[in-house]
């Protein structure tokens, strides 16, 4: 195999942990089921509202497996469909990275932080030994309404085959390939509309090769491991790879082929990947579809439709299907919320912001869309607003964050319980919220009318930080003494509990 280097690459430090035990998702999804992390459903599915509604159901416990649909009627290429694939599944977001499954999600982020400031630059393999081209089908032999698509909600526009996918499109003056998640509705045998909201790099592509006059070329691929997913809906920089973002993220090259028709690689251990062009004008009516908000999004309207070119698929593919939803039933969940988080650290310490003990995007809040805890240790005066003013506008925070709360160092930002005792005793609200107006938003988001505005949103800065100018006299918190609770922790099985003692937070020494 022979390395690709992609424009912008690099490697970055070693990597301390272990690469992840699984090569594609056949052998992710074997590590899961050897784990307890799979469950197969061997009853026969419709995969019209009745998959997505088995998912809902089953995913309101965020403990949850991931869910491999065996048994569709009328199903001549033996397809299966994956759901819930990595959720809010800790143990399944450590899998696939090559983490402990017992850390907790602050460790959790951080451990993140350190794989994602690495690069591992994708290879290129033969063709004849891609495993994506065990079928391989052009023109009229292309039939995507033999694969089991999922209609999701009552309300959806029609049958969505990319939810869970990833979709590559090129830059025409840098040669970038950009890596990306966006829905894709089936609008026949060989046409798929693609919805890319305004801003993401998916539509810039295509925006820049129209505005020459050419066809945009677009990869997209239906059944895909997470580490490649998980890059894909990351917030990355305009000329960075999530390709070599992908490797460094499971400590593996992503291994790509040449395709049959276009210029772009496919990935080679994909389960289904189509090869297609989006033709300038060319559109039809797509959506509404159910979303991360646990709204519709998107009303009905014109989009790009791309011409499929080329169908490759390994024998009895898995289509991964990305439930959206409200927490706690969504595919966007925690593994995102853990991802982001590890972005916006980064974005801040390139900034040079001292004091961050911790940023945590809640899944709760939209998918981790909604809400940013940001903890600090207050050093300086408008050190708060500050931290709150730069978390809001963070490249990888500011689509669409509404709420981003600043908490003293003795509050968990990733402790709901935590945050909530720290919102009711040290934010004054006539005096410690302010407003950004017009910022980055989302045509996702419900709250906004006319719908014309949702381009455009706002975002509160709440400071729920003891107040700098009086720390010396604010009430001192209740804290454990550090020797007391360092005695209790070593007697935790003494006392008959099982497990280790939760943290604490903050000790008073002594």
């Amino acid at each position: 195999m022979e390395e690709l280097h992609t424009p912008a690459s690099s490697i970055g430090a070693a990597r301390d942990e272990p690469p992840a035990a699984w090569r594609d998702l056949r052998e992710w999804i074997a590590l899961c089921e050897q784990r307890g992390q799979l469950h197969r459903v061997s009853a026969q599915v419709d995969p019209v509202e009745e998959l997505s509604a088995i998912t809902f159901l089953r995913a309101r416990d965020e403990q949850a497996p991931a869910l491999l649909f065996e048994n569709f009627k009328d199903n001549p290429l033996g397809a299966r469909v994956l759901s819930n694939m990595l959720g809010n599944s800790r143990q399944r977001y450590a899998l696939t990275l090559g983490l402990d499954p017992d850390m907790s999600i602050e460790a959790l982020v951080n451990a993140t932080r350190k794989l994602m400031k690495a690069r591992i630059a994708p290879v290129m393999t033969a063709p004849e030994t891609a495993p994506v081209n065990d079928i391989v089908l052009t023109g009229d032999d292309i039939d995507l309404t033999l694969l089991p698509i999922p209609r999701f909600w009552p309300g959806d526009g029609g049958l969505y085959i990319g939810t869970g996918d990833v979709t590559f499109t090129q830059d025409p003056a840098t040669g970038r390939v950009n890596v990306g998640c966006y829905r894709q509705m089936l609008h026949g045998k060989n046409r798929v509309g693609l919805y890319c909201s305004p801003g993401k790099d998916g539509r810039l592509d295509r925006e820049a090769w129209w505005a020459q006059g050419k066809p945009c070329e677009v990869v997209a691929a239906y059944g895909v491991d997470p580490a490649l997913f998980m890059a894909g809906s990351i917030v990355y920089g305009h000329n960075e790879s999530e390709l070599d973002a992908a490797g460094a993220l499971c400590g593996r090259p992503v291994e790509l082929t040449r395709g049959a028709t276009g210029s772009l690689p496919i990935p080679a251990r994909a389960e289904i990947v189509i090869e297609g062009l989006l033709h300038p004008g060319e559109m039809r009516e797509e959506g509404p579809l159910g979303e991360f908000t646990g709204y519709y999004g998107s009303p009905r309207s014109a989009q790009p439709v791309i011409e499929v070119k080329a169908l490759h698929m390994r024998r009895n593919p898995i289509l991964t299907a990305a439930l959206m939803a409200r927490y706690p039933s969504c595919e966007q969940g925690t593994y995102y919320a853990i991802a982001r988080s590890a972005r916006i650290l980064d974005d801040l310490d390139r900034v040079g912001l001292p004091g961050v003990r911790g940023v945590y995007a809640h899944p709760a809040a939209a998918s981790g869309f909604g809400m940013i805890v940001i903890s600090i240790t207050q050093k300086y005066a408008g050190h708060v607003a500050q931290a709150l003013a730069l978390c809001a506008q963070a490249p990888a925070a500011a689509y669409y964050t509404k709420w981003i709360i600043a908490v003293d160092d003795d509050v968990n930002p990733t402790d709901m319980n935590d945050v909530m005792w720290a919102l009711s005793t040290r934010c004054n609200p006539a005096d410690d919220l302010d407003i950004l107006r017009k910022t980055w938003s989302t045509g996702l988001d419900p709250s906004q009318y006319p719908p014309e505005k949702r381009p455009y949103g706002s975002k509160a800065l709440i400071d729920a930080c003891r107040p700098h100018a009086h720390l010396a006299q604010f009430p001192k918190s209740t804290m454990l003494r550090r020797s007391v609770h360092d005695r209790v922790a070593a007697r935790w099985t003494e006392l008959g509990f099982e497990g280790t003692p939760p943290s604490p937070g903050k000790l008073e020494e002594g």
